[in-house]
């Protein structure tokens, strides 16, 4: 089975390509000469260089492949347009390409998001037939690239993931949580709900889904079925890197604020910006996998306490924390 990865060199997209090597596929990976190839340096995989901001760069990059994971894309960003560039038009010149050069295609998989749905109003989890709403730039812009995407699903067959919050080894957002909690601070601004996923089960639906016949023009949400408030989540961090943190509490009208100062002493790529806290500033962002679970079979096999204690070991041995 041949398989192009976009997004290869990052945090799920690494995890993905060791899955899919292990399960026999013969995987490439399109990278930008930029690219950091860090996570994947070493393994048996094949390079093609393209850029999905440029539609010329990816017809020759596409052709042939059994199975296309499309996960590159930007999480955080300075403005609206460059989230709608990366997201949005990064998908619709790799579809465009795929549905030109590789019409045969098995199946093409974008990854996106529960920020591309919004959070839950009423603290239900959101399901797939729900009305999207998302309230960040990063959100709308991976919703618009669902639509392209859809757009396509009579001429290629195609398949949608939303994971809820995903953490593990390599993740970089997750690791400032993990790093303010192990020097005993506890962020605090009213009690919230999520969605949890480890990334080992993230790519497993996510490959299952590519697999599944039954998951052609369709849109999945993947959890570990539990619901988390941030308390929970907090408390199960500093037991993993053992630390009794102080809550700071913190009102959510002074957030905004905060961002701003964040990103005037960070850069683009802060995970303390305003777009995410007004993602922050919401209350329940949970989902439903009964789909995933009823339709594909999904069972995740890692519980929250087992998966963050993973996670603050590999911060340990890699000296991040």
């Amino acid at each position: 089975m041949k398989t192009l990865v976009t997004g290869a060199t990052g945090f799920i997209g690494s995890h993905l390509v060791e899955k899919l090597l292990r399960k026999g596929h013969s995987v490439t990976c399109l990278v930008r000469k930029t690219s950091n190839l860090q996570w994947i340096d070493g393994l048996n995989v094949s390079l093609i260089y393209g850029d999905c901001a440029i539609k010329e760069s990816l017809l020759n990059a596409v052709a042939d492949f059994d199975y296309i994971f499309h996960l590159a894309g930007l999480t955080k960003a300075a403005n609206e347009r460059d989230f709608f560039s990366a997201n949005a038009l990064g998908t619709e010149n790799l579809v465009n390409a795929v549905t030109e050069k590789n019409p045969a295609i098995k199946r093409f998989v974008y990854l996106s998001s529960l920020a591309a749905a919004g959070p839950s109003c009423d603290g239900t989890p959101s399901k797939e037939t729900g009305e999207p709403k998302p309230v960040s730039a990063y959100g709308r812009s991976k919703l618009e690239g669902e639509r392209i995407v859809m757009r396509h699903k009579n001429t290629i067959p195609v398949t949608i993931i939303r994971p809820p919050a995903v953490y593990g080894p390599r993740d970089k957002d997750f690791y400032i949580l993990f790093k303010l909690l192990k020097k005993g601070i506890s962020l605090f601004w009213g009690k919230c709900y999520y969605s949890m996923l480890y990334v080992d089960d993230l790519v497993k639906g996510t490959i299952l889904s590519a697999e599944s016949k039954t998951a052609e023009g369709e849109i999945f949400y993947l959890s570990d079925g539990r619901i988390y408030s941030n308390e929970e989540i907090t408390e199960v961090i500093s037991s993993a890197v053992g630390s009794k943190p102080i809550r700071l509490r913190i009102p959510r009208i002074i957030m905004p604020m905060l961002a701003s100062i964040g990103q005037k002493l960070g850069n683009q790529g802060n995970i303390i910006n305003k777009d995410k806290i007004r993602e922050l500033q919401h209350s329940y962002w949970t989902c439903d996998p009964a789909k995933s679970r009823n339709e594909l079979g999904f069972i995740p096999n890692i519980g929250i306490k087992e998966g963050v204690k993973w996670t603050a070991d590999w911060y340990r041995i890699h000296q991040w924390l």
